[in-house]
């Protein structure tokens, strides 16, 4: 059962530091982690929110969730999205009144929520209720359980993401930016919501394929800061491979993304750069005109 799984996976709580024992050493990273979308990503409601936990930093949207019992969570059917600065309807229900998680459900969707926006695991307090080790995504996410490391750094070194094959690092981002699919299940790529599943969308590109393993998420995304909302600083990402691109049309005062990488909103308040880095109509966000 995957809900087992995700606690067997779980190493001890004594593996990890904390993020905090990584600020003496790594004050500037430390500093500039703590104030992106990732480590905020998991809060505890604040007084006037509705539920228990508030899944997401607000920087698209918040979702809500309860504990109902010992045994069930409740995601709620209304989220907050910011761009619209009101309350909308959770994407992905069907219904208004929330969708129901038992904790020991054979898909672990609940406990699936929790690990993706929390780091060391979660377990299960004298109370039954999901406890996260730590909340949002932190240093260890991506360095590993570093206590070890955090003891004695000489001699014991932290997992280095930048020494990844690009195929490895989509798996470590694709742990949680990519969808939960069954052995014989296949993504429809033309689906909008799939354009929030960066790794799935990468690797249909020829862009991915054919730079041979040189394309990564970390080509473009710099881990320790805040995700780069101007399209504009990816130019130069784009131009390490081509830097001398010859286009068909005009195309001055355009970024690269504009044309190659298009925002697809999947519910209004969402939108999210394809990552199926391709030619595109104006008119269609998703489906390639022609491939890179």
């Amino acid at each position: 059962m995957l809900a087992l799984a995700l606690f067997a996976a779980a190493l001890p709580a004594s593996d990890y530091a904390g993020a905090a024992a990584c600020r003496s050493c790594h004050q500037t990273e430390f500093e500039s982690q703590s104030a992106t979308g990732h480590a905020k990503s998991l809060s505890r409601s604040r007084p006037g929110q509705p539920g228990d936990w508030a899944f997401g930093a607000g920087t698209q949207a918040i979702t809500f969730v309860s504990r109902l019992d010992r045994e069930n969570y409740l995601e709620h059917g209304e989220s907050w999205f910011t761009r619209l600065d009101h309350f909308g309807p959770t994407p992905g229900h069907r219904a208004p009144g929330g969708v129901r998680y038992r904790i020991f459900d054979p898909a672990a969707g609940i406990l699936r929520c929790f690990s993706c926006h929390s780091t060391g695991g979660v377990s299960l307090d004298a109370e039954g209720a999901i406890q996260p080790a730590e909340l949002g995504v932190r240093c260890e996410d991506c360095h590993g359980p570093s206590a070890g490391h955090a003891a004695e750094p000489e001699k014991v070194r932290a997992m280095n993401p930048a020494r990844l094959s690009a195929a490895q690092i989509s798996d470590l981002c694709g742990a949680c930016h990519r969808m939960a699919m069954g052995a014989t299940a296949s993504p429809r790529l033309s689906d909008p919501w799939n354009a929030r599943h960066q790794p799935l969308m990468l690797a249909a590109s020829s862009c991915f394929a054919g730079s041979k393993g040189g394309l990564s998420c970390l080509s473009c995304h710099r881990p320790h800061i805040g995700v780069e909302r101007h399209p504009s600083a990816y130019d130069g990402a784009c131009r390490r491979c081509h830097p001398a691109q010859r286009h068909t049309v005009a195309t001055a005062g355009r970024v690269c993304t504009e044309c190659h990488m298009p925002a697809v909103k999947p519910v209004p308040g969402l939108s999210f750069a394809n990552h199926r880095i391709a030619v595109y109509a104006p008119t269609d966000p998703l489906n390639p005109v022609r491939r890179r």
